[in-house]
């Protein structure tokens, strides 16, 4: 069987990128940080889900997978200069519906087709099936133009093991699928857009700067303390990152 790409699928997934015991240890800091947060508050959000933002002021364990070599080679090639838009922890609950079908670049007012803006990296920390909520994803739609999905659009359900990473560009129609097990289903979604665009979420005000500064210069820059070349971003005609010294 042909295996999916960006360019072609708009999604690929690569599996045992990290191993079980990195996997559990993630985990559970999750876990600790999920029985602290509320569940959503509409249908995108999801009833029974629950979102981590301000992700990277409130644990240490993904700033690895923020700059795993695979992510950032994906990002070169994909986006160019980019930082981190809107990481989210997701934990889908049991009972929860499947989520709206949407491309995550909707949000800029850009019109079709336009060179890719967002790439977002999922990575599961349990198994993903049909049953406990998998990404669901309309193939190739990321080439779509003005169509949009309707209740006859076939979408397949990308079931892998917790350790893989799901890659998969901002113009791509997809979606969280339903929880019918009677447990939770946990994964982060590392959401990054090119750097000239504003990220969703301020991570500059969400992340302290004391705790910036501890971090690798590569997630640093990828927090919003970069430069666009020529020179988007800088403050009093410098880089921002000298800020954190």
């Amino acid at each position: 069987m042909r295996t999916a790409t960006l360019e072609d699928d708009g999604y690929c997934v690569a599996e045992g990128v990290i191993d079980r015991d990195e996997v559990e240890a993630i985990r559970a800091e999750l876990v600790g940080i999920f029985e602290a947060t509320p569940f959503g508050r509409d249908d995108f959000e999801g009833h029974l889900t629950r979102r981590i933002y301000a992700l990277f002021a409130k644990t240490r364990a993904l700033d690895g997978l923020a700059i795993h070599p695979l992510v950032l080679d994906a990002l070169g090639r994909v986006l160019g200069p980019a930082q981190l838009s809107a990481p989210t922890g997701i934990e889908i609950g049991p009972g929860e519906g499947a989520q709206p079908l949407h491309p995550d670049d909707a949000i800029y007012p850009i019109p079709r087709p336009h060179p890719e803006l967002v790439l977002n990296v999922m990575w599961p920390f349990d198994d993903f099936t049909e049953d406990n909520g998998a990404t669901r994803i309309v193939p190739g739609s990321h080439r779509w133009i003005d169509e949009t999905p309707t209740p006859s659009t076939d979408t397949i359900a990308l079931t892998m093991p917790a350790g893989s990473a799901l890659m998969y560009v901002g113009s791509l129609w997809h979606g969280g699928g339903a929880n019918t097990t009677a447990t939770p289903r946990i994964g982060v979604v590392l959401h990054y857009a090119v750097s000239w665009l504003r990220p969703v979420e301020n991570h500059v005000l969400a992340v302290p700067s004391t705790v910036v500064a501890q971090l690798p210069e590569r997630l640093q820059e990828l927090l919003g303390y970069n430069i666009y070349p020529p020179f988007i971003g800088y403050v009093d005609g410098r880089h921002p990152r000298r800020l954190l010294v």
